[in-house]
């Protein structure tokens, strides 16, 4: 399931604080604020989509995350190479290579990345 910008903001702030109360999430975002009944309506959709759950402390609900940022970005990009690539990150890695936005350094530094990998395949 993705996530609307919004919901991805406040899970970045999540994800880096770990535990969060409302209040604090309000403060993650510039001015103007957003209501608090905004913020609370984002995070009951998060909860039903199952990215974050919450513990009650009297009046107060501390948020945490129920999925890792490497889980969600796993999945995200997974998406995308089905979606745009033909389920095939073979197509992905070519395309990405060959945008030309990449340095002949990190170039270098993703082949000792994929040569790694070979080498732990062999094993």
């Amino acid at each position: 399931m993705k996530l609307t910008k919004t919901e991805e903001q406040l899970m970045e702030y999540i994800w880096r604080e770990k535990k969060v109360f409302m209040k604090d999430l309000i403060d993650c975002f510039d001015e103007p604020k957003p209501a608090p009944t905004t913020v609370a309506t984002l995070l009951k959709r998060m909860q039903e989509k199952g990215f974050v759950a919450y513990k009650t402390f009297g009046n107060s609900r501390q948020y945490y995350p129920l999925v890792t940022k490497a889980s969600y970005f796993s999945k995200y990009v997974n998406g995308i190479i089905e979606q745009f690539f033909d389920n095939s990150p073979l197509q992905f890695a070519s395309f990405f290579t060959q945008s030309g936005k990449l340095s002949k350094k990190e170039l270098e530094s993703l082949k000792n990345i994929i040569d790694e990998q070979i080498k732990k395949k062999k094993s």
